[in-house]
């Protein structure tokens, strides 16, 4: 059977993608990838000031706009050039800076070189067999553009959490708008105070609960996970899709023919012609029609580029382009119309263009279309804040696999309500779909416009075309997006204000945790000490070995922590095998298991001192396995049969270290017992019966497996046999876990920004979750060292 291939963070159990497999795909990224685009026609003329349809000319202007921003961003920019950036098959705004930080070496993130070097030596990258071009040479020559890489990336991060919170608020609010238009029609009353009381009723307190319901609604369904409930929404965007592009067919030939030749430029130029600061502001909700073409690139981890590319190509454009033509045509045919007594009232909204006989069909539709439309985003924003986290960038949160299959799929319940609470603040405190519109376009065209600028930098330095090729790619798509922006920063005292809220809230915490995290680490860095002053006699310090082994959790990949020296000159002793463990994320979405275990000796081999550099990608949760120690043990125990005879180990400066997780010629050093005997005997002595939940927990309180030897092992030699002993030994002697537990203080003199931020990072510490790698050790082997970093 072949071996599996994997696509994104799929694992498909062929080696090339079929065109049966491609539809399918297709079919499933249709509920997943473009429920924002598909709904976007609900709001983006709705969202349009009446007062700036100056005559039917404007319903042709605006299409005109909306055709060709279509066409040049989401189809030329991202269909066919930006989705050819994916970094291992993972895309969105972490992806281009992790090329940038593996190609370019512009990363600031807390990485050894060790491990980097060990790193580049085995992925053998095509760019590391390149010549040095002179744009590369001149961004690691200058350090300021490290930081503006690493702020633009955090910057975009943002943009997508911020959408994340104003996208549900806007599409859900259209959706239940349309309700409302849709009950008014009734007659509920011969009188006529009666019936105008009741539509003011109506129009009060139908909008703003319906949404509020359907928000709380769809946040608390996240925790079911996109796969679960992505299998019922693809036939519902299928048939929503079905249905603007009848209706489009419809208003088109029904009322204005001639829209279709709108697509000329020039009623883009007639507008600019025309133009006033007031008209300007709305391009601004013209830049909602590519809302969601940021998500295409972003969830290519879950398809694969080609699936997404034909169905936007072949499915997803048509079908929009023909919407908006139709609604453009009914509007063009209202504000023909407007001074006479057949005048339409809301004639800009996606309402008011559906015939009247299939009113109730569209309300439905557009109801779950638009819950559709936010699961996107939200999911979006938990994938952007799963990749921040394993690059040290956002603080802890849980995060919650909830696929087996896909690794990307994940569900953050702190983000979650956090989200939930944001959005319906801002459904409640607006309850405006303009005002919603312009903070929500402003997010997305700052996104867009971060991408242009990373991506032009992964032309350059990742692709290594000419400067004029990336320049040509900044300028003409970056200008396009700047027009967008400038007409969304006239509507900054509309709504748009809030976007800046929301980002100043986000950046801040992603910064200063990021600022936080390095400058801890710079401190461990600084105050280590070498291994020679633990286990050199000559060094003065007197230390006792005790049974057992000492996994002791550090950030630093040589020398001792400066916790660990502090807890050894109070308490002068350590276990009989003592684990230096570290844990270094890599800026690529996964890391392989036969690369990720890199294993040392500290010392001579009498001194039992290991050292383990665990490496993971932003998509891998390693931490999270409970049989983690396990995966460790079994790997210094391949590093000591391989110790003396491998070929591809990397010497540091403690030693060789050797990458293990390769399959033994002679088979496994340590065989694992899983001992089950210990959870039979009491249900074997008694007559209740347990529930597999009790046995469970049963299991989990004695140790997870034990160890032995090969019997018969010609080949191993006598020391090496020896060693192993003692490693089996010093396991069933017990384990002990050193946490440092780091109190951060400010140095005296320190200005007010690093102030801020070490006080904003100290917060987030204290009220955050506990470290990853401590949620699965028991209390009574956790030994915890306090210190103070002075920072």
């Amino acid at each position: 059977m072949d071996s599996p291939l994997r696509h994104g963070t799929y694992c498909y159990p062929f080696k090339k993608e079929t065109w049966m497999h491609t539809i399918l795909l297709s079919f499933q990224s249709i509920g997943v990838v473009y429920g924002r685009l598909s709904t976007a026609p609900l709001y983006v003329f709705g969202s349009i000031p009446q007062n700036d349809f100056k005559s039917d000319e404007s319903a042709y202007e605006y299409f005109s706009f909306i055709f060709w921003t279509l066409t040049v961003l989401s189809l030329v920019k991202y269909t066919f050039i930006v989705l050819k950036a994916d970094n291992d098959g993972e895309g969105g705004t972490f992806a281009l800076y992790s090329l940038l930080c593996k190609h370019a070496k512009v990363g600031l993130l807390p990485n050894d070189k060790t491990s980097d070097d060990v790193t580049n030596s085995e992925t053998g990258s095509p760019s590391r067999t390149k010549a040095e071009s002179r744009a590369r040479r001149a961004i690691a020559k200058h350090k300021s553009s490290h930081y503006l890489m690493l702020f633009l990336a955090l910057f975009g991060s943002c943009m997508i959490i911020c959408d994340a919170v104003l996208t549900p608020a806007i599409s859900v609010l259209s959706a239940a708008s349309g309700l409302r238009r849709s009950l008014t029609d009734i007659k509920y009353s011969s009188s006529r105070e009666t019936e105008d009381s009741i539509l003011k009723d109506l129009r009060k307190y139908v909008p703003v609960p319906t949404a509020c319901a359907i928000l709380v609604c769809l946040f608390t369904l996240q925790q079911y996970g996109s796969h679960r409930i992505g299998s019922i929404f693809a036939p519902v965007v299928i048939l929503w899709l079905l249905f603007i592009t009848g209706v489009g067919i419809y208003n088109i030939f029904h009322y204005d023919p001639h829209i279709v030749f709108a697509i000329s430029p020039k009623y883009m130029y007639k507008f600019f012609q025309s133009t006033s600061w007031r008209s300007w502001r709305s391009l601004g909700s013209i830049t909602l029609c590519v809302a969601g073409s940021e998500a295409m690139f972003a969830d290519i981890g879950h398809f694969s580029m080609k699936s997404i590319k034909m169905t936007f190509i072949c499915l997803i454009y048509p079908v929009l382009i023909l919407s908006y033509a139709g609604q453009a045509a009914f509007i063009s045919h209202a504000l023909s119309i407007k001074d006479s007594s057949f005048a339409i009232d809301d004639y800009n909204h996606f309402y008011r263009s559906v015939p009247d006989h299939i009113h109730y069909v569209f309300t439905i539709l557009s109801l779950l279309a638009s819950a559709i439309g936010s699961q996107a985003t939200i999911t979006a924003c938990f994938s952007i804040v799963n990749q921040c986290l394993a690059l040290g960038c956002f603080p802890r949160v849980k995060v919650i696999h909830t696929s087996d299959k896909i690794h990307g799929q994940v569900y953050i319940p702190d983000l979650n309500w956090m989200i939930m609470i944001l959005s319906l603040g801002i459904t409640i405190g607006f309850h405006d779909i303009v005002r919603i519109g312009n903070a929500s376009g402003m997010a997305i065209v700052s996104g867009m416009l971060v991408t242009t600028c990373l991506m032009s930098l992964v032309i350059a330095l990742y692709w290594e075309k000419s400067l004029l090729l990336s320049t040509c790619f900044l300028v003409f798509f970056g200008s396009i997006e700047a027009v967008y922006l400038s007409s969304n920063l006239l509507n900054f005292h509309k709504g748009a204000w809030y976007l800046a809220v929301l980002l100043a809230l986000s950046l801040t915490t992603m910064v200063a945790w990021h600022y936080g995290t390095l400058k801890k680490y710079q401190f461990d860095i600084e105050n280590k000490v070498s291994m020679e002053w633990l286990t050199d006699p000559s060094s003065g310090l007197t230390v006792s070995r005790v049974p057992g082994i000492g996994f002791v959790y550090t950030d630093i990949v040589t020398g001792i922590p400066a916790f660990f020296s502090h807890f050894i000159t109070n308490v002068p002793a350590f276990h009989q095998v003592l684990i230096f463990v570290s844990f270094k994320s890599l800026p690529e979405p996964f890391v392989s298991p036969t690369k990720r275990y890199l294993i040392g000796r500290v010392g001579n081999r009498d001194n039992k001192i290991y050292r383990c550099i665990v490496r993971y990608g932003y998509h891998d949760h390693i931490r999270d396995s409970d049989d983690f120690e396990e995966q460790i043990i079994r790997s210094i125990g391949e590093f000591i049969s391989l110790e003396e005879h491998d070929a591809e180990s990397l010497m540091s400066t403690e030693g060789k270290m050797i990458i293990v997780g390769k399959q033994l010629p002679e088979g496994d050093a340590l065989i694992p017992l899983h001992d089950t005997g210990a959870t039979s005997s009491p249900c074997a002595s008694t007559q209740t019966n347990i529930n597999t939940t009790e046995v469970t927990k049963l299991k989990r309180k004695r140790k997870k497996v034990r160890f032995m030897l090969p019997a018969n092992s010609p080949k191993m030699r006598s020391s090496v046999r020896e060693e192993l002993n003692e490693l089996v030994d010093a396991r069933e002697s017990g384990t002990a876990y050193f946490l440092g537990q780091s109190h951060i203080a400010v140095r005296n003199g320190s200005n007010f920004i690093k102030r801020f931020l070490i006080m904003v990072y100290v917060f987030f510490d204290k009220n955050c979750r506990e470290p990853h790698v401590a949620l699965n050790i028991p209390h009574a082997a956790l030994v915890e060292v306090g210190m103070v970093y002075i920072i």
